[in-house]
């Protein structure tokens, strides 16, 4: 493997604080960033060596970020958000540098239940043929699995609270689970919803991309002191992910990189289920199923803080946190577009547009405009 040419070589390297940074990620094939990042040694250009630590679960994960074992991860998008309101463990101050990827997630159902689903055409009808309260699964209390799943069910007017029962599973432990029978569905990040479609035990029947069109999904985090203390180490790392990311939408290099995921130290799982749902032809699948996104020329990786307010609205509207009129303040302390700015500017990226206008899956539409407004409109709600 040929390191690639930076896209512009640094004029005069920053005196970084910290060389050698240790970042964890989770099996998922949306940790390609950082895999390629890593064995195409991106960071060499910006003075980091990079060393990656595969994590069981996005607690595992949390919790080294939180002891500083970890640098900074591969996380959901809701992970730090959860942790600087004190709900997906001790409350500490945490950053958002960078969107790693947009899209790329799916809810995938039983063989019974997706039966049922197609005899009665409607989820509450299918969900009763079931005779108790059916059992889904997701990856983090506070993370993009929880949230996908909730407003998906919420949209085909199932309460997520009440009727059903969701439970927190590992992403490399889904299908096992739901070959066991222990869960009627599951929203989780690919290779796994891929994985159980092709054991037979279970079918893919949403995408996130049909939730909420290139969706925020995996971001770079990290305790917010690390940034502080480590300026100009933080913005090499977004830098080099900038390169992984748009190394990523390369000719080619989707199907290179699932080669490389497929090591024992990554995800361990067959070449062609990670490529399936990570190649640009995955669209094939429905013209509103989009693909997974790394870069799109830098539209893909800035932090909106938009995008945060939108998890918080979500956490309000599940009786997570009581209503506050501080999310867009919290969103900007959380999401570093500054560091981002500079970052980008350096190596030629330009910034995308502040605001992002989406229509979601229950018709509603997401600006950022009206926080309060929006939270408060939703029908079907703790």
């Amino acid at each position: 493997m040929n390191q690639p040419a930076p896209l512009i070589p640094p004029s005069t390297p920053m005196p970084l604080e910290k060389t050698h940074l240790r970042l964890g990620f989770v099996s998922l094939a949306d940790a390609a960033p950082l895999v390629a990042a890593k064995l195409l040694e991106f960071g060499h250009a910006h003075g980091l060596t990079l060393e990656l630590s595969r994590q069981p679960s996005w607690a595992a994960l949390r919790d080294k970020l939180l002891a500083g074992e970890l640098d900074a991860a591969h996380a959901l998008y809701g992970l730090p958000y959860g942790v600087q309101l004190g709900l997906g463990g001790p409350q500490t101050d945490m950053a958002v540098l960078m969107v790693l990827n947009r899209n790329g997630q799916a809810i995938t159902l039983s063989n019974r239940l997706a039966d049922a689903l197609t005899e009665h055409q409607t989820l509450p009808r299918a969900l009763a043929t079931l005779g108790r309260k059916p059992v889904f699964a997701q990856t983090f209390p506070t993370g993009t699995h929880a949230m996908w799943l909730y407003y998906w069910l919420a949209s085909q007017g199932v309460h997520p609270l009440r009727d059903i029962e969701s439970v927190v599973i590992p992403p490399p432990h889904m299908v096992a689970a739901l070959a066991e029978d222990r869960l009627d569905g599951l929203c989780v990040g690919e290779p796994w919803n891929a994985a159980a479609q092709a054991r037979g035990i279970g079918r893919t029947i949403a995408y996130s991309s049909e939730i909420w069109p290139d969706h925020p999904e995996k971001v770079l985090a990290c305790r917010r002191d690390f940034v502080n203390q480590h300026p100009h180490t933080a913005q090499a790392l977004v830098q080099t992910m900038l390169e992984a990311c748009r190394w990523l939408d390369g000719e080619g290099h989707r199907n290179e990189i699932a080669r490389w995921l497929v090591r024992p130290e990554f995800i361990g799982i067959d070449e062609a289920l990670i490529a399936r749902r990570l190649t640009r032809d995955s669209t094939s699948l429905a013209p509103n199923r989009l693909p997974v996104r790394f870069f799109e020329e830098g539209t893909v990786n800035y932090p909106r803080p938009d995008d945060g307010v939108w998890f918080l609205t979500q956490y309000e509207r599940w009786g997570m946190i009581e209503h506050r009129n501080d999310y867009r303040e919290i969103a900007a302390a959380i999401n570093q577009t500054g560091l981002y700015r500079d970052a980008a500017s350096h190596i030629g990226i330009a910034i995308p547009a502040e605001t992002v206008s989406q229509v979601l899956i229950d018709g509603r539409v997401w600006d950022g405009s009206d926080p309060d407004g929006y939270a408060a409109g939703f029908q079907i709600r703790a």
